[in-house]
């Protein structure tokens, strides 16, 4: 039986609760499949409207749809899709999504992303709704102008969290200029930052495109160390074919030692039909771990 560690700074009267929402987004395993529906604003409609995407995209309750008829399946979107579609959708877990930006404008060091939410509108909405909010989400850009204002929110929306039960799941993403996205040394150290932060999970991105697939998988245990009792999710990336997708989840999860996926586009780009065939394989790789 799944052992929950309880942080310290969960109030003493909402260790029971977080316990039950810990299990409620790991589906009792520890580990944590996440379907991003945040990208609904961070990447605009480019990724859910166009001549390779089913046309059941164009709507947000596909994205909806898809979590529901997926074992396992935790959707993380903004709050205001949540209160639109969660009377359809009451048995879901949910991880609130408190920041985000769009891809419009000039935003050379893609770093700006304020709260548009704070906890108490969260824990209002939960207890108004009566839906299973379980945890919450915010964005850190490492390496920016705004990175100590995003690392104080992050760091304020994860201690608000826990004392009120939910579990804080961060995007860690160093960006800036001079900074090597796919560099797997500056990934972990986002990773240990989400550490310090005491995130429960931290979303980050994994190296893809590198040639030598077995050795990217046993270099990104750095991320996986780094992190410490924060566990890692790794991002989906591009759409690519259900084989290869499969087998770099493999790797991550057997070799890296990560603990769940990301996925958005290369689940709701699909069909229903296609996407709940392909995202309870996933399930099967992440919670027979």
């Amino acid at each position: 039986m799944l052992k929950v560690n309880i942080p310290l700074d969960v109030a003493k009267s909402k260790r029971k609760e977080y316990e039950k929402n810990y299990r409620a987004l790991t589906n009792n395993s520890g580990n944590l499949f996440l379907i991003a529906g945040d990208q609904k604003v961070e990447h605009l409609n480019s990724d859910f409207y166009g001549s390779k995407i089913s046309p059941e995209d164009a709507s947000p309750d596909h994205l909806f749809n898809i979590a529901n008829t997926i074992e396992g399946g935790v959707l993380a979107t903004h709050l205001g899709f949540i209160a639109r579609y969660g009377h359809t959708y009451p048995n879901l877990p949910y991880i609130v999504k408190l920041n985000g930006k769009t891809n419009l404008g000039v935003n050379i060091e893609k770093d700006s992303s304020k709260l548009w939410w704070n906890l108490n509108d969260v824990i209002k909405f939960k207890k108004d709704s009566g839906l299973k909010i379980a945890g919450v989400g915010y964005t850190v850009y490492l390496g920016g102008k705004y990175e100590a204002l995003m690392l104080r929110e992050a760091a304020q929306m994860t201690f608000q969290a826990h004392q009120a039960g939910l579990l804080s799941i961060i995007w860690m993403y160093p960006r800036g200029k001079d900074i090597n996205e796919d560099d797997i040394h500056t990934i972990a150290g986002g990773a240990g930052v989400a550490g310090a932060l005491n995130a429960d999970f931290v979303k980050i991105k994994y190296p893809y495109n590198l040639k030598d697939k077995e050795k990217t998988a046993n270099d990104y245990k750095e991320a996986v160390l780094a992190a410490g009792k924060t566990k890692i999710i790794c991002v989906g990336g591009n759409m690519r074919s259900e084989e290869e997708l499969l087998d770099f989840l493999k790797l991550q999860i057997k070799t890296s030692g990560s603990a769940g996926l990301a996925i958005g586009r290369n689940l709701h780009q699909r069909n229903l039909k296609e996407a709940t065939k392909l995202g309870n394989k996933i399930a099967k790789i992440i919670f027979s771990k």
